[in-house]
C-alpha cells in the first residue's frame, strides 16, 4: 500500500477529489452536521469549516443560512484555488493555513466549527489532539463542533460512490486504508489513503481539548430512492459518524 495522500501537493488529487459526487454525503452526512451545529439559527453567525477542500461545504452553508459567514480553511493550495474559482461567494471566506493553525482568528470568535473528513486523514494522534485545542480556542463559550468521518464500524462495505477500507479487513488505530471514489463516466475510481481512527480516538480528542456534552450520531438513508440501486448499502448500514462536543 502506498503512503498517505499529499493533499497539501498533489494537484491531481484534489482535482479528482471536486469531479467525486458526494452524493451520500449531501443526503446523510451534511445535514445530520448543519443540524447540530444549528446552522441557519440567527445566533450562529460565524461558522468554521476547517479542512474545506473544494468549498463544495462552505457554499452549502451559506445556502443553509442566509446570514453566516464561513471562514473556510485548507492546507492545500490546489483545493483553495478550486474553491476561489467555482465556489466564490461574499460570505465564504477562503484561506490557506500553516501547520493546522488558525492565525488569523480570534479567541472566543466562532460560533460553530467542522471538520468533514479531516480527522482520517491526519496520520499522527498528537496533530489530531493539536487540530481539536486550535479549533477549542477560537469557538465561544457554548459553541459546538462537529467531526463528520466515513464511520469506522462500516469499514470495507461498499457504498453507493465510494468504498472506505478492503472488505473482511481489521484495521488499528491510525493505520493506513485505502479508499475508492467513484468518478465521472465510469472511469477508474479516485484511489486515497486514509487512516483508520476508531471512535474512542474521536472521543478522547474532543474531550482532551476541552470539549464536553459529547455526542456520536450515525445517520443512516431513510429514502432508497434517493441513492442508486434497488437496496443501497446506506439504508441498512450507516456510511458516516458524526462525533460532537461542546465548548463550555
Amino acid at each position: 500500500m502506498t503512503t498517505s495522500t499529499h493533499w497539501q501537493k498533489t494537484a491531481s488529487v484534489a482535482d479528482g477529489f471536486d469531479a467525486y459526487d458526494d452524493l451520500p454525503e449531501r443526503l446523510i452526512g451534511y445535514p445530520a452536521v448543519f443540524r447540530t451545529l444549528g446552522i441557519g439559527r440567527t445566533d450562529v453567525r460565524t461558522v468554521l469549516d476547517y479542512g474545506c477542500g473544494p468549498g463544495k461545504v462552505a457554499t452549502r452553508i451559506t445556502e443553509a443560512s442566509e446570514h453566516a459567514r464561513v471562514f473556510a480553511a485548507d492546507i492545500s493550495p490546489r483545493m483553495l484555488e478550486i474553491a476561489r474559482t467555482h465556489r466564490p461567494h461574499p460570505r465564504i471566506d477562503y484561506q490557506q493555513i500553516d501547520s493546522g493553525k488558525l492565525t488569523l482568528l480570534a479567541d472566543d470568535s466562532i460560533d460553530a466549527a467542522m471538520s468533514c473528513y479531516v480527522f482520517i486523514n491526519v496520520a499522527e494522534l498528537p496533530l489530531l489532539h493539536e487540530i481539536a485545542a486550535e479549533i477549542h480556542r477560537v469557538l465561544r463559550p457554548g459553541a459546538r463542533y462537529a467531526v463528520l468521518d466515513t464511520n469506522p464500524a462500516t469499514t470495507g462495505i461498499r457504498f453507493s460512490t465510494f468504498r472506505s477500507g478492503e472488505p473482511g479487513r481489521e484495521y488499528l488505530a491510525g493505520e493506513r486504508r485505502q479508499v475508492l471514489l467513484d468518478q465521472p463516466g465510469g472511469g477508474e475510481p479516485l484511489e486515497l489513503i486514509d487512516h483508520h481512527w476508531p471512535r474512542q480516538t474521536y472521543l478522547d480528542v474532543l474531550s482532551g481539548a476541552g470539549f464536553t456534552g459529547l455526542t456520536v450520531e450515525e445517520p443512516l438513508l431513510t429514502d432508497p430512492s434517493a441513492l442508486p440501486g434497488t437496496a443501497p448499502a446506506e439504508t441498512a448500514h450507516p456510511p458516516f459518524h458524526i462525533v460532537t462536543g461542546v465548548k463550555q
